[in-house]
């Protein structure tokens, strides 16, 4: 059975040694993030901050630091939630083997949430300034709840059915928010709430709220799985729980709160003030999000449980402890890939290139089997599905393979994956764009928030050439730019000038580096070539090449080729095609760590001290 609450999980983990109790006074600016960071580096233990500067209640980080550790949360329930996504994949199969899924009914039994007139969380009440100010990066621009459970019903229909549960950025101080009344609310594109926040805009009331911090843990996984509509998140955690999610509706407030719920803060939407500036916050894409205009809730009250622990984590450059909710839910929805979208086999949002920056995918190529040349024709038909598909719509980068041309192809195996597609590519014809479109809110590579452009990348048939790994001796690069290296098979990366971009934002560098090669030079024996402003660094690791590439580049602003040409509309090139992945001035800053709170690290670490050992 589930845990109860988030107190019953942290004694689970004390008893078996996977918690470290922390008894030095930190600071929840800078501290409490950097040692997340590193102990999750390590692979290391969940961890309580007993003494919070400046805070009475004490803090969780690190639940979720690794991927054993997040099944074992859910040992006793995994396997069923796995046979449940079997039988919504194939319900015949449930008549076939009985057996297999003797366990469906019981978790049935716990999708419903369950009423409840009292619980513990409305036992006490706080205010946001005494809630722990957790800042995780130097430049952010205040505290933030970064494991939130934002809690919204759809004003047209509202009631638990209807309800979206999801993880949005909530800002509590800083910027133009009244202190201990107002705090920011970002949520992305594409995501549930906001089709409550139009549907109260439209009938001109404001949207209730409510933010849940900690619970059962289940409830922390369920806000961030992509499911589908009509089946809400309540119910997925009461079957990842083991048991129904308990709410309880307050006397004086519409919205319904998790009895067991360790804070809750209730409150609304104005639809005639509905925004303040938020951020800047450092994302999972490596760098800052910079300061927008997003809604803002104002805050009616501020509940929390007796004895209640506040969860935190830190999110940065990938990995970092999100990367475990991510292997979760693909362990638990990749099944249901082929029935959302018919003809693909797998997709996977590359991790460490920012999740949503780049993905792979790979799908059946069927049309016109007699064919004598094979080319991408229904896996085009299946990128547009993929690129039609909730949070993969915010893709840059979809690449995507023939299951026939290799059926032991794994999207998870990055450099094989790379080196089959790029074996066999095709850059006259296998380049396909989408410009001035949508890309990820916390991705500053396009034209402006939320804007910039996609590519398609598909191929199919034999292999085409072979992949160089090693320098050709008589490379010649023009002046500006050196340090040649091979990151992959067939991906060379150079050191280019900065970007310096002129009246039309274009760098000419650029230009005059692919004008600078005929077809038959050396350089094209390379079909991808990258240039990077650190040469080095980006070819060190597949990690360094991963998040350079895919973070820093627009596929339509940044994707160039020699020998290019357009014919009727299409774009392609001859030679090698090239990603220009430099740092543009309109790129948000990239995250550093502060020397002081990595000292104070350090300190932990020390003999006799907490972290002695584990970092």
């Amino acid at each position: 059975m589930g845990y109860r609450c988030l107190a019953d999980c942290v004694a689970d983990l004390k008893k078996t040694g996977q918690l470290i109790e922390i008894d030095e006074e930190l600071d929840p600016r800078l501290e409490l993030a950097a040692v997340q960071r590193r102990v999750f580096e390590a692979q290391g233990p969940a961890l309580l901050f007993k003494r919070v500067k400046g805070c009475r209640f004490p803090a969780l980080g690190n639940l979720f630091g690794t991927i054993e550790r997040t099944r074992w949360l859910f040992r006793d329930t995994l396997e069923a939630v796995r046979h449940l996504v079997e039988l919504k994949v194939s319900p015949p199969a449930g008549l076939k083997r009985p057996w297999r899924y003797r366990d469906v009914p019981a978790t049935g039994l716990h999708l419903l949430p369950r009423r409840v007139r009292s619980g513990p969380i409305l036992e006490h009440r706080t205010t946001i300034s005494a809630l722990p100010q957790i800042v995780s990066w130097p430049k952010d621009g205040g505290a933030f709840v970064t494991l939130p459970q934002v809690y919204t019903e759809d004003p047209d229909n509202p009631g638990l059915a209807k309800s979206n549960l999801g993880m949005y950025r909530v800002q509590l101080s800083g910027n133009q928010y009244e202190p201990d009344r107002e705090v920011g609310l970002h949520y992305q594109i594409h995501r549930g709430i906001g089709v409550h926040h139009a549907a109260a805009i439209r009938r001109g009331e404001p949207l209730r709220v409510n933010i849940f911090v900690g619970g059962p843990p289940a409830m922390t996984v369920a806000a961030v799985m992509p499911l589908p509509e009509g089946l809400p998140e309540l119910s997925f955690a009461g079957a990842l729980g083991g048991r129904a999610v308990r709410m309880v509706l307050p006397d004086d407030w519409p919205l319904p709160l998790p009895a067991e719920a360790d804070f809750v803060l209730c409150g609304t939407v104005d639809p005639d003030r509905p925004t303040k500036p938020e951020g800047p916050f450092g994302d999972h894409l490596g760098y800052y999000s910079l300061v927008h205009d997003f809604p803002f809730l104002r805050v009616d009250r501020v509940y929390h449980r007796p004895g209640a622990i506040w969860p935190f984590t830190s999110v940065g450059r990938p990995p970092q402890e999100d990367t475990s909710f991510g292997e979760l839910i693909h362990e638990l929805t990749g099944p249901l890939i082929p029935t959302v979208l018919p003809g693909v086999k797998a997709v996977h949002a590359v991790d460490a290139a920012g999740v949503h920056p780049l993905l792979l995918a790979i799908g059946s190529e069927r049309y016109v089997p007699y064919a004598a040349v094979r080319r991408p024709q229904e896996l085009l038909t299946q990128a547009n599905a993929i690129l039609g598909q909730g949070q993969m719509s915010l893709a840059k980068y979809l690449l995507i393979a023939a299951a026939e041309d290799d059926p032991g192809l794994d999207v998870h195996d990055i450099p094989a994956f790379f080196r089959h597609l790029l074996e066999r590519a095709d850059w006259e014809n296998d380049l396909h764009f989408q410009t001035r479109t949508t890309i990820d809110t916390l991705d500053y590579s396009g034209l402006g928030l939320n804007q910039g452009s996609k590519v398609v990348i598909a191929c199919a048939g034999p292999r085409r050439r072979e992949l160089p790994t090693d320098l050709p001796p008589d490379l010649n690069l023009p002046d500006g730019f050196s340090e040649p290296r091979v990151a992959l098979p067939g991906v060379l990366v150079l050191r280019g000038p900065a970007f310096s971009p002129d009246s039309k934002g274009e760098d000419q560098s650029l230009a005059g580096f692919r004008w600078s090669f005929q077809r038959g030079d050396p350089i094209n024996a390379f079909p991808l070539v990258v240039i990077v402003d650190d040469s080095d660094f980006a070819a060190r690791s597949l990690r360094n090449f991963l998040w350079v590439t895919f973070t820093r580049s627009d596929p339509a602003a940044d994707i160039a080729g020699i020998g290019a040409f357009t014919h009727q509309k299409h774009w392609g090139c001859r030679g090698a095609l090239l990603i220009d992945a430099r740092i543009k001035p309109h790129h948000a800053p990239p995250l550093e760590d502060d020397p002081a709170a990595e000292r104070a690290v350090d300190a932990l670490a020390a003999p006799g001290k907490p972290l002695h050992g584990v970092i």
